[in-house]
């Protein structure tokens, strides 16, 4: 400064100019740290243009599940295999349903939408999960975590409600079989149908812009094998606490009101079962509805442990376990649970294959 009032006594600005200037130059030299962002947030600071290119976050990278060599093989090779049979046993599910006229029901008309569900949800993680399994750099742009987010938030809350849809029409059929067909008429079923794609809509809508509206300006390491909604958040360079507070109140939300559903459907269908005279009719009557139950406990229980329950720090590689087995398992288990525990899903089965063969 000194050296420049020397050089420049008549006109003094100059100097307070490019002194000013060589400091902006210094700054953007050396990327801001999480703690500067947050700082300038709180401050209501407005960062120039370059100053954003030097703070916008433009790709994740994930940590994975693995850095061994031979585990990441046999991690391949095995959610490989579950994922072909994932996409395999629920398309042909559909395809079954949807061929075979004795199960055009509304029991099956939920349980097609089920399986399909269940293949964009799988097919929403597994596909970038195995690509990443051996490079060292497991990299997703900004916009593809947004994406991947967006749909796999959305077909895990559709999932949700839908499964609550079929314990409602396991109710109207055990409780008041007469009443049935009239109960479930193809308008009431389509609208039982939309209803939980809408709730999975507004979720991720939600999500979405809760978690991407915040400032992501420093650390872009998810630690976790996809873009997961929590370990998303603990990168941004902001106080996450209201975020985390709508996560909870949400996941807790959708938990009660769709457990709701089912809970008093199915103790309605255990009052209904307890009054059958015959043996044979009330384990006529509980089989159709084992299926779903089996179901039921899987997810919901996977789903509490992961979002309802709080988390720690040390819960992170637990909470890796438990979204493969929601990510991975569960949509490879549905289609076999309601095919080998259903009669006529076996019958109409069997009676395409046989059809084939002749």
């Amino acid at each position: 400064m000194r050296m420049c009032l020397q050089r420049h006594q008549r006109n003094p600005f100059i100097c307070f100019h490019h002194t000013h200037r060589q400091k902006e130059l210094e700054m953007l030299k050396e990327p801001p740290s999480p703690v500067l962002c947050y700082r300038r947030l709180r401050n209501n600071y407005h960062p120039t243009m370059d100053d954003k290119n030097q703070t916008a976050v433009t790709e994740f990278h994930f940590v994975g599940l693995t850095d061994n060599f031979p585990q990441k093989m046999i991690l391949f090779l095995i959610f490989l295999l579950v994922y072909l049979v994932t996409v395999g046993a629920n398309l042909g599910m559909v395809a079954l349903i949807w061929t075979d006229s004795r199960l055009h029901t509304p029991m099956y008309f939920f349980l097609s939408h089920l399986s399909l569900v269940d293949v964009c949800c799988s097919s929403s993680v597994a596909p970038k999960m195995l690509c990443d399994t051996f490079p060292e750099r497991k990299v997703i742009s900004f916009m593809g975590c947004a994406v991947q987010m967006w749909f796999f938030g959305q077909f895990v809350v559709t999932e949700c409600f839908l499964l609550a849809a079929m314990a409602y029409d396991r109710y109207i059929a055990i409780c008041n079989p007469l009443l049935y067909p009239v109960i479930m008429s193809q308008r009431v079923c389509v609208q039982l149908v939309v209803g939980p794609y809408a709730m999975g809509i507004l979720n991720a809508v939600t999500q979405e812009t809760f978690t991407f509206c915040l400032p992501f300006c420093g650390p872009n390491v998810v630690n976790h094998f996809f873009c997961d909604i929590l370990p998303v958040l603990s990168l941004a360079c902001a106080d996450t606490q209201n975020n985390r507070l709508v996560l909870f109140i949400m996941a807790g939300a959708i938990v009660l009101f769709s457990g709701m559903i089912i809970t008093i459907s199915y103790v309605c269908i255990l009052v209904a079962i307890l009054k059958i005279q015959t043996a044979d009719g009330r384990q006529k009557a509980f089989s159709t509805c084992s299926s779903h139950l089996t179901a039921i406990c899987i997810l919901y229980g996977a789903l509490f442990f992961s979002y309802v329950l709080p988390q720690s720090g040390s819960s992170l590689d637990i909470n890796k376990v438990i979204s493969l087995f929601y990510t991975m398992v569960i949509p490879m288990l549905n289609p076999l649970i309601y095919s080998v525990r259903n009669k006529e899903v076996k019958s109409a089965f069997r009676s395409k294959f046989e059809r084939k063969i002749e």
